[in-house]
This record gives C-alpha cells, sequence and structure tokens, in this order.
C-alpha cells in the first residue's frame, strides 16, 4: 500500500466539501456464495467537510439511532483506513442520507465501508486506486462480494485467493432487479450462524457447477437456465431459507408475475427477483397486487459504483 509520507501533506482547505455517492449490493445471486454481486441503484449519500470536532448528522430517519460523532461505523472505517496509510485524519462534520434499507441483505455495511475508504482517501489525499479501495474494503468486510460491488458497480466477481484479492466486471449480463423487502430485519451474524461449517466434496462439486452454470447463462441470457441456477444453489440457501418463511411465496409470485429467477439478497431476508431487461416494472406492479406487508422495488443495475466529488448533495 503506498500512502502520503508526511502526515496532512496537501491537505484540502478547511471548508472544502466532498460528496460521496455509494449504492447498494445484492450478493450471491444464489449459489455465488461470497463471490457474485450486483450494485444497485439504493443509494448511501454523505457530504463531509472538515471541522473542529467531530459530528454526524443524519438526514434519514432510519439513521438516526447510531452514533453521532467518532464513533459512527462511517467514521471508524475512514479514521481507520487513514492509520493505515500511516496519516491522521481531521474531524468532519458529516452530514449523511440513506434509501439503502438496514438489516435486510443489501450491503447497506458494505457500503459503509466504501464511504469510509472513500472519505479517508479524499480528505488525506491517498491517491488509492480502485484496486487499493477494494483490497481496504474487503479486508474489514471480508469479502469482496458487497463492497466490490459497490465500488466498481454492476455484476461483479470477486475472488480471494491468499493475500490476493481480484475483481471482474462483467459488463456483458443485463437484467432488471425487482427487490421484495419485507419490514422485518434479519443480522448478518444470525444467517450465518445456520450454515455448515463444512460441506460433502461431491455436494461442492456440484454447487461449483451450479454457479458456472449460472454465469454462462446470464452471459448468454438464457434466462430460464439462469432462473433454475439461482434456485439449485447448495452453499446458503437451503441453510437460510428457513429464516425466510415467506420465500416461497414470493418466488411462486414472482415467477407468475414473469421473473425468470429468484433467490435470497445476500443473506435476507430480502429477496432479488431477476427479470429480463425491460420487464421489471411490470413484473413489480404484479408484485404490489399480489404481496402484503413487503415492499417492492423496481431497480437498475447501477453501473458508476462509488462516486467522490467536491460538491453537495443535489
Amino acid at each position: 500500500m503506498n500512502g502520503i509520507e508526511e502526515p496532512f501533506a496537501v491537505r484540502p482547505a478547511k471548508g472544502q466539501v466532498f460528496s460521496v455517492k455509494v449504492p447498494a449490493s445484492s450478493a450471491n445471486i444464489g449459489p455465488g456464495f461470497d463471490s457474485l454481486g450486483v450494485a444497485l441503484n439504493l443509494y448511501l449519500e454523505l457530504q463531509a467537510e472538515q471541522s473542529d470536532e467531530w459530528e454526524v448528522l443524519a438526514l434519514t430517519e432510519s439513521l438516526s439511532s447510531f452514533p453521532r460523532d467518532d464513533k459512527n461505523f462511517i467514521c471508524q472505517v475512514a479514521i481507520k483506513t487513514a492509520e493505515l496509510y500511516k496519516q491522521e485524519l481531521p474531524p468532519l462534520k458529516v452530514s449523511v442520507k440513506s434509501d439503502i434499507p438496514l438489516a435486510r441483505g443489501l450491503g447497506s455495511s458494505g457500503a459503509a465501508i466504501i464511504a469510509g475508504v472513500e472519505l479517508a482517501n479524499a480528505f488525506c489525499r491517498l491517491g488509492l486506486s480502485r484496486q487499493e479501495k477494494l483490497e481496504m474494503a474487503t479486508k474489514m468486510e471480508g469479502h469482496p462480494d458487497n463492497v466490490g460491488a459497490s465500488l466498481y458497480g454492476g455484476v461483479i466477481v470477486g475472488s480471494q485467493t491468499g493475500g490476493q484479492v481480484d475483481l471482474t466486471v462483467l459488463n456483458g449480463i443485463d437484467f432488471d432487479p425487482v427487490l421484495v423487502v419485507p419490514k422485518e430485519e434479519l443480522l448478518t451474524e444470525t444467517s450465518r450462524d445456520v450454515l455448515p461449517s463444512a460441506i460433502d466434496f461431491q455436494r461442492a462439486v456440484q454447487a461449483s457447477a451450479v454457479a458456472n452454470q449460472l454465469l454462462a447463462a446470464l452471459l448468454t441470457r438464457q434466462w430460464k437456465l439462469a432462473g433454475r441456477m439461482m434456485m439449485a444453489d447448495l452453499f446458503h440457501q437451503p441453510y437460510r431459507k428457513a429464516l425466510v418463511p415467506f420465500f416461497d411465496e414470493v418466488q411462486e409470485n414472482a415467477l407468475q408475475a414473469g421473473a425468470f429467477g429468484v433467490a435470497l439478497s445476500g443473506a435476507g431476508p430480502s429477496i432479488l427477483c431477476l427479470t429480463e431487461p425491460g420487464k421489471g416494472e411490470s413484473t413489480a406492479t404484479s408484485l404490489k397486487q399480489g404481496l402484503t406487508g413487503m415492499d417492492i422495488h423496481s431497480l437498475k443495475i447501477d453501473r458508476e459504483g462509488s462516486q467522490c466529488k467536491k460538491s453537495g448533495f443535489a
């Protein structure tokens, strides 16, 4: 990691405002456990400037219960990032808003990590490349699927082999995501606890083949095949579905409404329904008529990834 040697070197002038915009993400897409991700057009947005003391202003009600000083998770990530590059991050006044549902399997923590890395990069003039940001974020998150999608945008494949983090953006994949978000939260820790510590070799081989076939089907627009592979996952969904009792109902409704595939979004409990390009709106409309007590979002793939600019909120 190549950081700046002199603390506060070429630091932005006090009063300089940076805005950060980070998309939500959905990980796994069925069998792509901890490796496949897609960026979605729901966003965490920050506006930050140097201040005499740390202050976090929540502009969205869902964020109001989080710490309002440097104990805030985003600030902690920014401070740690600066420290790892031998820098000292000055206190910031941060205004933050988000339309990413929390604890719903939509990468809210991954987006927060990317936002913190972006703040450190901007205010300490670290000059980090995307790859360096990815490595930092993956180190904090533990896997590259959510943070990679939020950082790069699009549909991504991320992997870790030893200390190397690799990521590929699959620009050839396109679909309309429809998201079914329940009112209930499901913490990632709870969803991780139900997974086995090991799986049988033959099961692992089959699970890997399913994941490979999913990517091939999405790249070649074999929608029915892609849908079958999403639902044939052996890595995590068989264990986690018990925590999402409405999964079968949503799946049945979504397939009838025009989706070609259905999967848990990340660790759940949100459910990702994929349609062919141009069919998302009609599928979402049908789902709103058939499901109650859940929020239905017709979304798009965010292709830009995280953005950090010298500006404020629009």
